[in-house]
């Protein structure tokens, strides 16, 4: 049994998150007191880097994250006894492919993960979703999967035909990008919001104040937030976009940038 629970996730501040650690924390309880193996639904970037700040304070268990393949953005956490190893745990992750013929639709994203959450599935149930020309790829937890293959018939109006596929046979996404050049008066995150979405500064600072800016998937609400290079930031329906190189003053002491905005 842990005691005082709280004091492990004391640290973290961001309110909309502490639900989700205690469960998690439960989950590590489990572990320890009955030698049981556990795993999470799936967690963002930043979700998983708060887990990590009470995960290493335990000696007891270890951990792993599964997503379904390498780069996968949304993941589940595997706990388990420290005397096991990876290799001995039964994978949660699981993929389906979903197959259409259509040639006059073209399914996006949206499309999928509305069909899912029509069937009464909830979001952290179900990690990447991967769109391909006539096929998308659902990553998901095993405990749906089944449900999933037996309720998921149309997507959209259109008919779909699913079926189980191995992890080593994801397809992996190709994504599109644009680079930008661009100069700022500071690496302030309104200023570059403003340049990398050609909108005013004024703007940029209410998308953030309004809760609409994620820097490296951590909710920001400080226009004047300090960004680096390698820092992703995303703006509510208007994407993402990486600051991919900071290239130093131009003559007027404007800092100049590359950024890649993901189409």
């Amino acid at each position: 049994m842990i005691n005082d629970k709280e004091k492990y996730i004391e640290h973290i501040n961001d309110n909309s998150q502490i639900l989700v650690m205690r469960k998690i924390l439960d989950k590590v309880e489990r572990v320890l007191d009955y030698h049981k193996v556990e795993y999470t639904d799936f967690l963002d970037p930043y979700q998983r880097r708060l887990c990590y700040s009470f995960l290493n304070r335990f000696l007891e268990v270890k951990y792993f994250e599964e997503g379904g393949y390498n780069n996968s953005e949304r993941k589940s956490i595997v706990i388990f006894p420290h005397y096991l190893t990876k290799y001995n745990i039964d994978n949660p992750v699981k993929v389906l492919k979903v197959e259409y013929s259509s040639d006059y639709t073209e399914l996006n994203h949206r499309d999928y993960l509305g069909a899912l959450m029509s069937l009464g599935i909830k979001r952290e149930k179900v990690g990447d979703i991967i769109v391909s020309e006539n096929f998308g790829e659902i990553i998901l937890l095993d405990e749906i999967k089944d449900f999933v293959l037996f309720s998921l018939d149309s997507i959209a109006k259109e008919r779909v035909e699913v079926n189980e596929i191995a992890l080593s046979d994801i397809v992996k996404p190709e994504v599109e990008t644009k680079e930008i050049y661009t100069t700022v008066a500071s690496l302030r995150l309104d200023n570059i919001i403003s340049s990398a979405h050609n909108i005013s500064r004024s703007d940029s600072s209410t998308y953030v104040k309004s809760k609409k800016v994620k820097v490296n998937w951590e909710p920001i609400t400080e226009p004047s937030y300090g960004i680096k290079e390698g820092d992703m930031i995303s703006l509510k329906k208007k994407g993402r976009v990486i600051v991919k190189k900071v290239l130093g003053l131009s003559r007027k002491g404007r800092i100049k940038l590359i950024l890649e905005k993901l189409l």
